[in-house]
């Protein structure tokens, strides 16, 4: 498993599962000659993405960022569809670091579809129960409301399996949240319309977890946003702001679904890496 030292806090990339969607629907207008030039694609016009939640020690806590795909809760037609060559080991990620999922103290998500709270659930006997028992979960307030009451579109991927066990777990905020000083949790919005994304400062340092509105690093571009997401100029506009102070203070980017980088930091222009901590997974769709 990869692993970031941030000053005080230690990061680790926990096994959450891998899906392979199509390009198309995740660059959205960008005409295919572009996108692919930056993510490789098969011959399927899928794109490898990884869902590997991000486990940071910090002050004798355990925090996860969100929480997989899941194990044991997709059928046939959805690992299919959703191109799931792997389920969750997430229990055993744990095991190899010295915890267990009891340990986790808090579960900070950034928005609720099924490939990032797939992992808060799973299977015990016949009955579903939370994954991490003792651990206050995080989520906007919008995006609590919508999981629960999903709309036409919405409840393809807000499903009940994925929240009512954990409904006593869960703690919703308003618009930014401090977990603890150095944690923070602010509302975006546009990939889903409660969508957060979670900054992580130390010592004048920032890393930066965009989340699904800048899932990879080849979605940079601030144009460059999802056919998934709901509010797409919600998107534009929060990535466009965040991304201009990020790249004017030097900020780094880590993420849970790039299939081929953890971290990368680029210099002000935005067109060349100055930092990067590679996966170490080699991924199954590489470039020809």
């Amino acid at each position: 498993m990869d692993e970031l030292l941030f000053h005080n806090m230690k990061l680790t990339w926990l096994n959450g599962g891998v899906t392979a969607l199509d390009g198309g629907a995740m660059f959205g207008v960008v005409p295919k000659p572009l996108w692919s030039r930056k993510y490789p694609v098969n011959e399927k016009n899928q794109i490898e993405l990884a869902c590997e939640p991000i486990l940071i020690q910090y002050e004798g806590k355990n925090y996860l960022i969100d929480t997989g795909v899941g194990f044991g809760k997709l059928n046939e037609k959805q690992l299919r569809n959703f191109g799931v060559s792997e389920e969750s080991t997430i229990f055993e990620s744990l095991k190899e670091v010295g915890l267990s999922a009891g340990d986790i103290d808090a579960v900070l998500m950034t928005h609720l579809h099924f490939d990032h709270a797939g992992g808060l659930t799973y299977w015990e006997g016949e009955r579903l129960v939370p994954a991490f028992p003792n651990a206050d979960i995080y989520v906007t307030q919008i995006e609590w409301d919508e999981m629960r009451n999903p709309n036409i579109r919405s409840r393809n991927t807000y499903w009940k399996e994925n929240w009512e066990p954990v409904q006593h777990l869960v703690k919703p905020f308003e618009g930014e949240l401090e977990v603890v000083p150095g944690i923070k949790m602010m509302h975006t919005g546009g990939h889903s319309e409660g969508h957060a994304i979670i900054k992580l400062e130390q010592n004048g340092e920032v890393l930066l977890h965009m989340a699904d509105i800048m899932p990879t690093h080849a979605h940079q571009n601030p144009l460059w946003v999802l056919a998934y997401d709901d509010y797409p100029m919600t998107s534009v506009f929060a990535k466009e702001r965040i991304m201009k102070e990020a790249l004017e203070n030097g900020y780094k980017f880590i993420f849970y679904h790039d299939a081929y980088y953890r971290m990368i930091q680029w210099d002000t222009s935005g067109k060349e890496i100055t930092d990067s901590l590679k996966r170490s997974n080699e991924a199954l769709i590489q470039f020809n």
